[in-house]
């Protein structure tokens, strides 16, 4: 059984992670491609970073956090997600966030979105299972 505190800790990161879908939610419904995509990346990161705490790994830079994450779960077929498609939400979200002019538009963000939402529940599926919990614990 893994440690009470880490499945707090981690009940909470996927929470922020839950709020992080929203707003990009909310953003896409305003328009706010940019933004959308940046959320649902965020919501991502986090989760990601949850499921690695579960191991009692944690790392400081967004490159070693998904690194990690290939190497524990994605490789191992633990979790059933593409590399790719983090890398994507990642490059897309500093295109969002950092360039001047962004080619982000309604259709990125709703498929980033969506892609958001299936890697989440992937991780949420994983983790209630070795906690031996409801998925929808690690909600609100």
């Amino acid at each position: 059984m893994k440690h009470q505190a880490d499945k707090t800790v981690i009940k909470e990161m996927l929470i922020k992670s839950h709020k992080k879908l929203k707003t990009a939610l909310t953003n896409l419904e305003h328009e706010e491609y940019d933004d959308s995509v940046s959320r649902s990346y965020y919501a991502v990161f986090h989760a990601i970073s949850a499921i690695l705490l579960s191991k009692g790994l944690h790392f400081s830079t967004h490159a070693q956090t998904i690194g990690a994450f290939n190497r524990e779960f994605v490789k191992t077929g633990k979790i059933p997600v593409l590399t790719k498609t983090i890398e994507k939400l990642f490059s897309e979200r500093q295109m969002g966030d950092y360039d001047i002019e962004s080619y982000l538009d309604a259709d990125t963000a709703k498929e980033d979105l969506e892609e958001a939402e299936k890697i989440i529940d992937a991780c949420e599926t994983y983790l209630a299972k070795i906690y031996k919990v409801s998925k929808d614990y690690w909600k609100e």
